[in-house]
């Protein structure tokens, strides 16, 4: 089937099966490698991208669902919303492979809620596995950048 849909800010036109996974797609046929598939069975969250600005586990949806709406990755993300820099500058990642999922995740928090609580962010990244860290250096890192955005407004 023929879909249209918008990714990154670019109009995406594709011909897709109907099984196909919108993380496969979004990697295999797109080239957005800060897609991961982990699970495939939305337990680990490292395929979490924005749909329309919230967070959805990409390996659970079918790419014809994502017809006719905006979907963004870690690549565009990209450096505009300083969220990577909060990340670096806390050490909050160490092997990366969870990261992308973390700042989706975090960035649609922080689209929904610009000054969370604590307890708000760990609810946030509760679908996020990572097996390197311990999660305080995430949430700091966070909790840092929704203050250094606040403080910009």
């Amino acid at each position: 089937m023929r879909i249209s849909l918008e990714v990154n800010g670019q109009a995406v036109e594709a011909e897709v099966s109907a099984v196909s996974r919108l993380s496969s797609f979004l990697r295999d046929v797109l080239g957005l490698t800060g897609v991961k598939e982990g699970c495939c069975e939305g337990e680990c969250g490292s395929c979490t991208v924005l749909l329309d600005g919230k967070p959805v586990n990409s390996c659970l949806m079918l790419t014809f669902q994502a017809a006719g709406h905006k979907v963004t990755t870690v690549e565009g993300l990209g450096q505009s919303s300083g969220l990577q820099d909060a990340f670096l500058q806390l050490g909050a990642v160490q092997c990366g492979y969870c990261t992308p999922g973390i700042l989706m995740a975090a960035e649609g928090l922080l689209r929904a809620s610009p000054n969370p609580l604590e307890v708000e962010i760990r609810h946030a990244l509760a679908g996020n596995v990572c097996r390197c860290t311990g999660f305080e250096t995430i949430v700091q890192a966070v909790a840092a950048h929704a203050a250094a955005r606040e403080a910009a407004r």
